[in-house]
């Protein structure tokens, strides 16, 4: 098994389109898929409210994490570790568009109505890890 350097975290966070956020709180660890955009230094993603961001409020220490699967015995990943913070005003409008420019080539797209509110947020990252394994 090898670790990665930073840049390889780095190019993996880039390269990856779904990553899962593992938060904690109340007794409970919940573990949820998302959709985001990687700066180098935080992870950016706009949901709506729900058990995660409920979660994540109650107990903003995070885990960030995105894998890669080459076939038998042959993979990546990185875990961040990180503290989450939710988004309004100026810090909303640069996640969104991060997340429009890596998700619609830039184009301005209307967010589905789901009769919940939207929620903007971003991971800062105190700590990044990365292993492989290939042949």
């Amino acid at each position: 098994m090898d670790e990665l350097s930073r840049d390889e975290i780095d190019a993996l966070l880039r390269d990856q389109v779904v990553g899962r956020i593992g938060c904690h709180a109340e007794g409970e660890t919940y573990v949820v898929p998302i959709i985001y955009a990687w700066d180098g230094e935080a992870v950016w993603v706009a949901t709506v409210e729900g058990r995660k961001t409920k979660t994540m409020r109650a107990n903003p220490k995070v885990c960030f994490e995105v894998d890669e699967y080459s076939g038998p015995g042959v993979w990546r990943s990185a875990i961040l570790q990180g503290d989450y913070e939710e988004l309004a005003g100026d810090d909303a409008a640069h996640a969104l568009e991060l997340l429009r420019a890596r998700f619609s080539g830039g184009a301005a797209r209307r967010p589905r109505e789901t009769g919940r509110d939207p929620v903007v947020f971003r991971i800062r990252v105190r700590e990044a890890t990365g292993r492989a394994v290939g042949r």
